[in-house]
């Protein structure tokens, strides 16, 4: 599903995006207080983002899916499904919360963002394949895959002293079999000017990586870096916020001033950046979120109406000629998806195959005094209306889709405090759950698969890997007594 998934961490800005910047990373710091206080690590319920291979860019239906939507898919139920760790790299001790956005796994490689650097990992023992050196910290990485290259950005320099937060100014594209950084490129600004702009999130489609944030953005080639379009500013003080892509190309285009934004959700001619379709989004939004652009499903939090903390009361379909298919409220029940509140490609724990989109239902009390537990459901395209599926987490364990594997869903289970994960098979048309891995129980191994924030690590699984990714690195709390990873994995090979 959604790979990148994850809030990619606070992008820098000039001026006023400067004091929002630092305000993010406050609140991300205060956040990570509060958890490690809370227990000495962190224990996750879900994920934005998991994919067995990477999502790849060039004609999925569902993000992150494959591309067979018709039966079956390709992921096989291993002779042995009871796992063991594959490596889990220890994450370095920073006094600064330092983003490490991004994670992708291919055939034959694992790769993650790091501090300055992208690492690169060998499926077979785990063993660092290739290295990036970047000259200064990643700050947003796309979700998606195409042609085995992925973007990233990263910033300007390294911090100082005298500036401690420099700006994302910088995009670039890798090569994860190679472990080459093909091209860098910065973006100049649609109002005139020759400085680069700040960037705050980047996404691939096809031939094509498009990358935006509030100060502007632009689209190059994905092989070689030529500059391909850049948005268009107009009378009506409009502007992209950001770009999501996938199997197609989706903009949300904000009009007018601060006393009353105008929001559109767009689709895009990947190549030249020609509207193809384009829908008006209800008023007094400021910010809205795609989750799938093919077919275009935009989220949005209508007059503040989200439930559980989630950041989306609403759903939107739209079909290829950019007109309203069904409009799904999610604040007739407990759903459990999450979007975040500043980019557009950033939310996670909903999966669009099957002509439906799944999601996690809110934990609840389960047959036990002690036991939480919830399932997963989902909603027809074409009505918007709740469908019979349901796939139930089991006593003690809460569920969250990951992607489409075919027309099948893969998920992942979180495990009791006695016991490890699971990653399941869910057939499309039964609901019938297959495992596909069973996490060993020992409590080394069960403290280093929990000890990742809900709904921001990066989960990816395929072919019997499963790899959980943190998105920041911080200074370990001093009552906390367990190892800290970058990123844990296991195998059932």
């Amino acid at each position: 599903m959604y790979a990148a998934q994850s809030p990619a961490g606070p992008a820098a800005g000039g001026g006023g995006n400067e004091v929002r910047t630092q305000l993010l990373i406050v609140g991300a710091a205060l956040l990570a207080i509060v958890l490690i206080v809370g227990g000495g690590f962190w224990y996750v319920s879900g994920d934005d983002k998991g994919s067995d291979k990477q999502p790849v860019a060039d004609g999925s239906a569902s993000p992150g899916g494959d591309k067979a939507p018709g039966g079956g898919g390709t992921e096989k139920v291993p002779a042995k499904t009871k796992s063991k760790t594959l490596v889990n790299v220890p994450m370095p001790d920073s006094a600064e919360i330092v983003q490490i956005p991004g994670s992708w796994l291919t055939d034959t490689t694992y790769a993650k963002s790091d501090m300055a650097k992208v690492v690169g990992y060998n499926l077979t023992d785990g063993a660092k394949k290739w290295e990036i050196p970047l000259g200064a910290n990643v700050c947003a990485a796309s979700r998606w895959v195409s042609d085995n290259k992925t973007a990233i950005l990263f910033d300007e320099a390294m911090p100082t002293a005298e500036k401690k937060y420099p700006q994302c100014k910088q995009v670039g594209v890798i090569d994860l079999n190679t472990g080459k950084l093909l091209w860098k490129a910065t973006a100049k600004s649609q109002t005139g000017g020759d400085k680069p702009v700040t960037l705050a999130e980047v996404t691939v489609t096809g031939q094509t990586v498009a990358a935006g944030g509030l100060d502007g953005g632009a689209a190059w080639n994905l092989a070689d870096g030529k500059p391909l379009w850049s948005p268009k500013t107009d009378a009506d003080r409009c502007g992209d916020l950001g770009y999501a892509g996938g199997p197609a190309l989706a903009v949300i285009r904000r009009c007018g001033g601060s006393a009353g934004y105008t929001l559109s959700a767009q689709a895009l001619d990947p190549v030249t950046g020609v509207q193809k379709s384009s829908y008006k989004l209800p008023a007094g939004l400021e910010f809205a979120q795609i989750v799938s652009t093919k077919p275009l499903i935009v989220a949005a939090n209508v007059n503040d109406t989200a439930k559980n903390a989630t950041g989306v009361s609403d759903l939107f379909v739209l079909d290829d000629g950019g007109q309203l298919k069904a409009r799904i409220p999610l604040t007739s029940g407990n759903y459990d998806p999450d979007c975040g509140a500043t980019r557009v490609e950033e939310c996670t724990h909903m999966v669009v195959g099957n002509g439906k989109i799944y999601m996690p239902t809110e934990e609840h009390k389960g047959a036990s005094d002690s036991g939480r537990t919830n399932e997963i459901v989902s909603f027809d395209l074409e009505t918007g209306k709740l469908t019979t599926d349901r796939a139930d987490a089991g006593e003690r364990s809460t569920v969250f889709p990951l992607r489409m594997d075919g027309s099948n869903l893969i998920a992942y289970k979180v495990p009791p405090y006695d016991g490890g994960g699971q990653v399941v098979s869910i057939d499309g048309k039964t609901m019938k759950q297959t495992v596909l891995m069973q996490n060993p129980a020992t409590k080394e191994s069960q403290r280093a698969e929990t000890q990742y924030v809900p709904d921001s690590a990066e989960y990816r699984y395929g072919n019997g890997k499963l790899f959980i990714a943190r998105n920041a690195v911080h200074s370990k709390s001093s009552v906390a007594t367990d190892p800290y990873y970058i990123f844990v994995s296991f195998t059932t090979g």
